[in-house]
């Protein structure tokens, strides 16, 4: 099944209390236990969209993708461009976080900049 999450900017420096005006939707199947379904991944990939909403700047909408490489031998990236990977956008170990509400993920942005996000919402997508 396809959850949407929504995800907020979580504490740092500049802003101490995160932020619910930077972050990141991303749609994707979900076990029961919260984590990324990769089978299930393989078989609605065209389905599992991002968009990043980043406070005075357009929308940016991407897709979902796992490539090879990496420390556990693949990488969950954001692609907006699928003709470029400077783009791109990766996520820190998704293969094993939860994506349950409370819950942390680090993406690291196409300037090489890693941020934090608290899992704000997850519902049916």
């Amino acid at each position: 099944m396809l959850k949407r999450m929504t995800l907020h900017l979580a504490r740092c420096h500049e802003h101490p209390d995160g932020s619910a005006d930077y972050g990141y939707e991303i749609v994707a199947p979900i076990d029961a236990d919260g984590r990324i379904d990769v089978n299930a991944w393989q078989n609605a990939r065209d389905r599992c969209r991002v968009r990043r909403f980043w406070a005075g700047a357009p929308d940016r909408l991407g897709r979902l993708v796992h490539r090879a490489g990496g420390p556990d031998g693949a990488t969950w990236l954001i692609d907006y461009d699928a003709a470029r990977t400077d783009d791109d956008e990766a996520t820190y170990r998704l293969d094993v976080h939860r994506l349950a509400e409370g819950e942390y993920l680090t993406i690291v942005d196409e300037d090489g900049v890693a941020r934090t996000f608290r899992v704000a919402r997850v519902t049916a997508a």
